[in-house]
Order: C-alpha cells, then structure tokens, then sequence
C-alpha cells in the first residue's frame, strides 16, 4: 500500500479491538460474515485478530486470510506483541491472503515502562527495532504501534519512530490507548512527528484511538489535517470501555465535509471526490449485521446509524425537511443505504424472487442458507401479510448466523394474564438429541419462560440485558430481542426475530446459553512464552489494547 497523501485509508478493526467489548465475542463463521461485509463495504484493511491469543483466534485469521484476503480484496492484519512467537503465529495464520499485513506493537509510554514492562527505553527501543525487522522477514507490509504513544515523551516516541520504519516499518501507528487526549493536542502529536522523524515520508502515519472522554472522531479528524492517512476504527465505534473511533461517524464526517478537509490532503477545495475508499451505501446494513452478531445495540440518538439519525419530531424541522431537506439534514439518509420501506414479497412469492431481493440486499448465501432462510421466510409470510426489505434482513441474520447449535427450543408454550399465574412449558433438544420439557412459573411470561429453560439447561447466568425491537411498524412487525448474561466474569449475548417476541425471547436465551456452553467446553489456558517473554501470558496481556 503506497504512501497517497491525497486519500484516507480505512483500517477496521471490529475484529479484534471491537470484540475486547464485554459480551461481543464472535465465533469463527460470525467473524467471516462480518469479514466479507466490511470487504463489501469497501475497507482497506481488516484487522482479522490476534493470531497468538487463542486457537480460536488463530483459525479465524487464517479462515478471513483465505476467503475474503482475495486479489481485490482488503489487506488481511494480525496483531502481534513485538515478540517472536507473535509475529510467527501472524505470518502463519496470515499465508493464505494475497495481501496481508503484521501489527507488532509494544508500549513506549514511561508509565509502561515501569508499571508493565518493567524495561528502560534502551531495551524498549532494541526490542522494537529487532521485531520489526524479524516481522519484515516474513512480508513487506509491517505496522507498527508504540502502545501509550499520547503519554510517551515526545523526544523518545521520534526515535522509536525513526527506528522502527529504518527496520522496515511501512505504517507508524500512533494510539491513545486511554482516550485522554483532545483534538488539539493530538494534532500537535502528529505535527510533531512529521516534522521531527526524519524518515517519516517513507511510511503512513496512522492513528488509533478510545473514546472514553467522546473525543476520539474530533481528535481523528485533527489528526487528519496535521497528516496522518490511515484511520483505525470500528462499526458502530464498539470496543474496550467507552469503544474505539466510529467508522460511519470518521466516514461520513469526511464525505459530507469533503470540501473542508480537501485542501488539507492537497486537493482543490471544491473536489466532490470521495477522500475514502467506502461503500457508503453498505454503512447501514454493516451496522445492523454487527449490531445484530454482538448483541450490542446501537443507542438511538447515534450519530450515522441511530434510529432518530434521521427523525424529526420538532414541527419547525417537520415544516422545514418537508420544503426542502436541506435546511434540518446535512446528507440524505440513502447515503448510508437507507431508503423508503418498499413491500417486495409476499406469502405467494417464489424461490426465485426470494434469492434475487436477497442478492439486491447483499446477502450471498449457500443452497443450504437459502433453503433455511426460504423456509423461515414461508412462515412468517403466514403470519404477515406484506414482507418488507427489513423483515427479509431479520430472517435472514437470525436464520443463518445463530450461535453454536447445541440447544435448540423446540416448544414454547405460555399461560398469563392480568389475574393469573405467569407460566411456562419449554421443550428443548440438548446436544445428544434428547428433548427434555420442563416448566415454571414467573413474575412475567418471559421470566417464566427463563426460569422454565434454566431448568433444562443448568447452567448458572446472570441475565444483565433484556431489549425487544420492532423492525417494522405495524401490530404484526417482527420483534427483535437481544439478551447479554454474565458467567463468572464473561459476558455473552444472543439475539433472535420472531413475530411471537416470546418464542423470539427464548431463542435469544438459548442463543446465548449455547454461546456460554460452548465456552466453557472448549476452554484452554493461554500458552507461555518463554524466550522472548518469561512472563506467564495471562488474558488480560492477550487482550491488551493499542
């Protein structure tokens, strides 16, 4: 990837910074979808994962390495810390891509130093040099991130700088690992590399950042005018804490104030060229999927993608949107690939109608997806009489892209009212083929619903969540529910549709039942690093953020 100081590189990493969010964990299929989604979107890089961290992680690297790192598709990443056993997992789980790219990082900030790595600069600055170099052994493309660099002494951050891109450094990423920067400040972080790092011209100058003061799109975009080219960011922002930059929010900040920006990346002011690479139109439906696969709801007054992004409920807006939207709305919701709510199918339409709107909406599915999603698609024509474009989305995603299938309901049968006794009668199909019915009684029908499912599959939750969407208006529109448990101190959520939002609750609960189930059989402890790293690799180190 050339060093084009007149275009903005997009570098996602939903995949790996985004899933440290508690509760977003992803399995391998999910992080493919997602993967060739944000191919579709149109990003440039992917950040598949941490290759070192887990099996788990290893396969899902190497599984989007191999499917969505294609010729024309994006750089494939992997994170490594800036040790050898890192950046080997890395480069391996990285050969299948055409394009791909290691992310060795390692911290540079004084506080660092002392607290964690307990090392002097001298030997941060050694250990830096020679991962760099040991990962440009196994590929030409090579990130680098001084983990801390917004509380790192400037002086040292220009050396480490200056060393790691003289070993072969083609990106120097410049995090704020806390989010304690303002935008002022940041862009003074960037000048000062530019003017200070001598080789500087010989790599992009990138940046990361959290937002746990709401400051990381304002202090990205000053970043931007004082130089830096690549942005790392997230859907729907999501991450560690208060989450990373929001991709639609940097995205769209850019596109709708395109004239503004230009004349900071060389361009004449009144150029309507993109500064991105990004599907515009994808944003929206990335958003829903990613939403959608981790459980985390977008709130509604979010910037881009929330669900008021777009209402007016002021009668002067009102008045206004009505004569000309230009004067409440500073860009048309079909943008981000919004549009009027068409009526496309019905209980009589075909196969074939079915699979050609779905491939107008993006979806590419398998005969067996197809199949799974036809059927569901038949059912719930049965019960509605008119199949919008949202409700197609929603079959679709909870159809194909459910949790590990371990559990599975097979009846939900409930009994309330204003003077009765909230009861539930659940049957379940465990792992063995075996159904198993229980019941019990609740302060509500879902509870009982709960408390009868928590009788078959016993297992100890703490239910932290529970959120139901209606994806359309209308007595009969499919409702949406999202649940997040805790075990011990992990979180996981499930998410189902259904226009029977009981039915919809249990699936979401066992959803997420099985995603814990299947956690806690497949549970392994971290492998030691010895030659590089006598300390015993704990989660946390793994997790760690640039």
């Amino acid at each position: 990837m050339t060093n084009q100081t007149d275009r903005i590189i997009i570098f996602d990493t939903t995949l790996r910074d985004g899933e440290q969010c508690p509760g977003a964990t992803l399995n391998i299929d999910e992080k493919l979808v997602i993967a060739k989604q944000l191919a579709r979107l149109g990003v440039d890089v992917i950040e598949a994962g941490f290759a070192f961290a887990s099996p788990g992680d290893f396969e899902a690297v190497k599984k989007i390495a191999q499917i969505v790192g294609t010729e024309k598709g994006p750089v494939i990443c992997s994170l490594a810390r800036a040790i050898k056993a890192d950046i080997e997992a890395a480069a391996e789980a990285l050969k299948p891509a055409v394009n791909a790219r290691i992310h060795t990082f390692i911290s540079t900030s004084d506080i660092h130093l002392e607290y964690q790595l307990r090392k002097s600069r001298a030997e941060v600055l050694a250990i830096a040099e020679e991962m760099v170099a040991y990962a440009k052994s196994f590929m030409t493309d090579i990130e680098f991130s001084p983990m801390d660099a917004a509380r790192t002494d400037p002086e040292f951050l220009y050396q480490v700088l200056e060393r790691a891109i003289a070993a072969g450094a083609t990106t120097v990423n410049i995090p704020d690992t806390v989010g304690y920067t303002t935008p002022s400040e940041f862009g003074a972080i960037i000048k000062g590399i530019i003017d200070n790092v001598p080789n500087i011209d010989q790599a992009i100058i990138s940046v990361h950042g959290h937002n746990d003061l709401g400051l990381a799109v304002a202090n990205f975009l000053e970043a931007v005018k004082n130089g830096a080219r690549q942005l790392e960011c997230t859907i729907n922002g999501i991450g560690e804490r208060a989450g990373n930059a929001s991709l639609e929010e940097l995205v769209m900040a850019l596109h709708v104030r395109r004239q503004y920006f230009n004349p900071f990346l060389g361009r004449p002011a009144d150029s309507q060229e993109s500064l991105t690479n990004i599907d515009t139109r994808q944003i929206y439906k990335t958003s829903r999927l990613v939403s959608n696969l981790t459980g985390m709801l977008v709130q509604p007054n979010k910037a881009i993608v929330g669900a008021n992004a777009f209402a007016h409920e002021s009668g002067i807006h009102q008045d206004g949107v009505l004569k000309n939207k230009l004067t409440y709305e500073i860009m048309d919701a079909q943008l981000i690939g919004l549009s009027d709510n068409q009526i496309v199918l019905g209980k009589h339409s075909g196969r074939n109608a079915f699979r050609t709107r779905l491939k107008e909406l993006g979806f590419e599915l398998s005969d067996t997806e197809l199949n799974k999603a036809f059927v569901r698609f038949k059912e719930v024509a049965d019960k509605k009489k008119e199949i919008s474009d949202w409700d197609l989305e929603a079959i679709v995603n909870d159809e194909i892209q459910q949790a590990p299938d371990l559990f599975r309901v097979e009846l939900v049968q409930v009994s309330c009212g204003s003077s009765a006794c909230p009861t539930a009668t659940v049957t379940l199909r465990t792992p063995d083929g075996e159904e198993l019915t229980d019941a019990a009684i609740g302060t509500g029908p879902v509870d009982a619903v709960y408390k009868a499912i928590n009788r078959v599959v016993n297992v100890p939750n703490e239910l932290i969540e529970f959120s139901v969407q209606s994806v359309t208006a209308g007595i009969d529109a499919i409702g949406e529910v999202t649940i997040r448990l805790r075990y011990e101190s992990k979180v996981f959520s499930g998410h189902a549709a259904n226009t029977d939002i009981i039915v919809a609750s249990a699936q979401a609960y066992v959803n997420a039942l099985n995603r814990l189930y299947a956690s806690l059989q497949t549970q392994q402890k971290p492998e030691e690093v010895t030659a590089q790293n006598p300390q015993k690799v704990n989660d946390d180190e793994l997790k760690t953020r640039v």
